[in-house]
């Protein structure tokens, strides 16, 4: 079981829901932000843990040792996660999955392999785990799922140009991947990105 921490929406009937994975070394407690900052009342947020504890925060797989095995355990978590959201009254075609580096691969991993169709994936700051494997393994409905896939063009961690060939490998296998670059290192860069995300959420929501 992973850990989480819904953050309710202001109108309680509504069902729209983002599950929000952080990055390597990070908690949920490093995007109690993101609610305030996206300012958008109608938006459930579901901050979640990984299961690995990491130097004070948690590591969704373990980058030196395997981490397809870290990957794949990750992916089974949050499979089982989605599929209890759909038992809570959130359904998937109202789920947005955001995530931030290791955050951002298992949300691509889960708009590729995940069998229901989500409202949107929103990856940050990432990277793909054997991007030429995974174009052989997507889900019956992974060419249907939409994708917001952002970049900084100084990222020292994960450089811009390591990433952007991985994301053309998928949008050239039928993933329809929108992707921005920033000029910013490993993070969020501030109101003009948080710009570009809203309006995805917003679009891929119905919303205005």
């Amino acid at each position: 079981m992973l850990h989480t921490e819904l953050i309710p929406a202001t109108t309680d009937t509504e069902r729209r829901l983002m599950i929000v994975l952080h990055g390597l070394g990070d908690s949920m407690d490093g995007y109690r932000w993101l609610r305030r900052a996206m300012g958008l009342p109608w938006l459930n947020y579901l901050l979640v843990n990984a299961p690995d504890p990491y130097y004070g925060g948690f590591s969704w797989y373990d980058l030196d040792r395997n981490p397809g095995q870290g990957i794949e355990r990750s992916r089974k978590l949050l499979f089982s996660l989605l599929d209890q959201q759909r038992v809570l009254g959130f359904p998937s075609d109202k789920t947005i999955c955001f995530g931030f580096s290791q955050g951002c691969l298992l949300a691509v991993e889960i708009g590729v392999r995940y069998p229901h169709l989500l409202a949107g994936i929103v990856g940050v700051s990432g990277y793909v785990h054997e991007a030429e494997s995974l174009v052989h393994q997507f889900s019956p409905v992974a060419r249907g799922q939409r994708f917001l896939i952002t970049h900084g063009t100084v990222d020292p961690l994960i450089p811009v140009d390591w990433s952007r060939p991985q994301m053309e490998v998928l949008r050239q296998a039928g993933l329809q991947i929108e992707w921005r670059e920033f000029v910013k290192a490993h993070t969020i860069a501030g109101e003009p990105e948080l710009a570009v995300i809203r309006d995805f959420v917003c679009d891929v929501s119905g919303k205005k």
